[in-house]
């Protein structure tokens, strides 16, 4: 993570189809293709790839951002790019769920 600090967090859950779990690791990771479309905006502050370790092919993302604005404000920006790359990546997962969006308070 960026040394900026974040007051947003957005959290996804995904359920990997097998055969694509390398690839989703990369993909998805803090150094794969979507962090580096959100790097584009400087109120990113980076994002975490976790594996649960008991529900094989589960895994959450952990996005984070300066602000509910600044990442809503990206999303418009680049509405048309978001679009392209999470309809590349439908393709690796069952499913995929929003568990939330949340304020950093303390």
């Amino acid at each position: 993570m960026t040394t900026v600090s974040w007051g947003y967090l957005l959290i996804w859950e995904f359920q990997i189809k097998q055969t694509f779990e390398p690839q989703f690791q990369i993909v998805y990771g803090s150094e794969g293709e979507w962090a580096n479309f959100f790097r584009q905006d400087p109120n990113y502050c980076g994002t975490d790839l976790v594996r649960d370790l008991n529900q094989p092919g589960r895994y959450v993302t952990l996005d984070y951002w300066t602000s509910r604005a600044a990442y809503e404000n990206f999303r418009l920006q680049h509405a048309d790019e978001y679009k392209k790359i999470d309809h590349r990546c439908e393709e690796m997962t069952e499913r995929e769920v929003a568990l939330g969006a949340y304020e950093r308070i303390a």
